[in-house]
């Protein structure tokens, strides 16, 4: 009991870890994602990006802390349900560092044209939209799409579990439904990746998260269903 105890806190904090440092990498990038991104490292931005690249690998970390220590858990209503939403976790950390890289290549390109380091400058931009794109790409199939089934299918095992109060792992179901709606809209481009109207229906799946920390931090896991579940896959076994 008392390792369970310990788990749940550290899985709490793995989520409020992973959702700070989301929050902070995006900000961040932001003179690299906007039209005059090859002026980032001579507007003195530099130093903030790669604090930004620190938040994402640490995202990314957290991101796969949840994934290892919730999966014990999750498993024990149904193995290959958790293995899928292992995958899909893992899935949307291999998305997120790939947009890593791209944000690194604009880094490198914008060192580049402070020095005046290119040969042509159409297909130096044309690179730098490029990478831009592919980390648009990069977001919308990992925090949006890849988020959305990860989250439905672990808030849908421990809404059978019970080792969670019920309530809020369908509030769970329902966020991770809207994320991905979210990613769907933007892939399809009815809605922009920076709207208001996305960050709306994305809103919903942080508060699910810190909620979810919160209750892991504050009460933890309902021991008595997780000896009843143990007890019956003991047996099963």
């Amino acid at each position: 009991m008392k390792k369970d105890r310990v788990n749940g806190i550290l899985i709490g904090i793995f989520y409020i870890v992973a959702a700070a440092s989301a929050v902070i990498a995006v900000l961040l990038y932001q003179p690299l994602l906007s039209g005059d991104w090859y002026m980032a490292v001579v507007n003195g931005s530099k130093t903030a990006i790669l604090v930004g690249v620190m938040n994402d690998i640490l995202l990314i970390v957290t991101a796969v802390g949840t994934a290892v220590m919730l999966f014990p858990y999750v498993r024990l209503w149904n193995e290959h349900s958790a293995l899928a939403y292992l995958c899909f976790r893992f899935m949307e950390a291999v998305f997120i560092a790939m947009g890593v890289v791209s944000i690194l290549g604009l880094l490198g390109l914008s060192s580049d044209y402070g020095v005046g380091q290119f040969v042509n400058e159409g297909a130096y931009h044309q690179i730098g939209s490029v990478l831009q794109s592919f980390h648009a790409w990069t977001a919308i199939l990992g925090p949006n799409l890849m988020l959305g089934l990860n989250t439905l299918l672990y808030s849908y095992l421990l809404n059978k579990t019970e080792i969670i109060p019920k309530r809020l792992a369908i509030f769970g179901m329902l966020t991770a439904v809207m994320v991905f709606l979210a990613g769907l809209l933007d892939m399809f481009g009815i809605i922009g990746s920076f709207s208001t109207i996305k960050g709306i229906i994305a809103l919903p799946i942080a508060i699910y998260e810190l909620s979810l920390a919160t209750w892991l931090i504050i009460k933890g896991f309902n021991t008595k269903k997780l000896e009843i579940l143990r007890g019956s896959k003991s047996y099963a076994e």
